[in-house]
């Protein structure tokens, strides 16, 4: 029962760290994931049909994030020093100030990107090989450097979405 458990674990990782190196990769997933429950009750997520009748093809919706960070206290002053014509406050629109809900929902949805950022670098950590897939749909494992260049990338969005 242990080992099934485990199993199950390093199957949910394993899934997690190819969903995560394909984002961070800059590639996109292009074959579908399926789900299935083996007769021991442990679930298996796969990227190829296995054909165990409890299979369930999973649709994973994709599009760009419509999130745009708030402006800064500080770049929405426009630093009043400058002068008219020279990119002050003056030529600008007034700043719509957020209402109380707005900024909730701001802070709410920078700690989620904040928290999906820090999952992929430890699936990224973690993973013993990275991969992409090809036109093909088929694995191409990361090298050494390209696998370093991912966990970069992961850091550095970490960075952005979490200070």
């Amino acid at each position: 029962m242990r080992q099934q458990r485990l199993l199950a674990v390093w199957a949910m990782r394993a899934f997690t760290a190819v969903v995560g190196a394909s984002l961070v990769a800059g590639s996109v997933l292009a074959s579908d994931i399926y789900r299935y429950t083996d007769d021991d009750g442990n679930v298996y997520y796969v990227d190829r049909p296995s054909g165990a009748q409890t299979e369930q093809r999973l649709a994973i919706p994709s599009k760009p994030s419509a999130y745009r960070p708030p402006e800064r206290e500080d770049a929405r002053e426009g630093g009043g020093d400058a002068a008219p014509g020279e990119g002050g406050a003056d030529d600008e629109a007034p700043a719509k100030k957020l209402t109380r809900a707005e900024k909730k929902a701001a802070k709410r949805q920078r700690d989620q990107q904040c928290q999906s950022s820090r999952d992929t670098l430890e699936s990224l950590t973690s993973a013993p090989r990275l991969f992409r897939e090809d036109e093909n749909g088929e694995r191409v494992y990361l090298d050494e450097a390209e696998s370093q260049a991912a966990r970069d990338r992961a850091a550095r969005l970490v960075e952005e979405n979490c200070s």
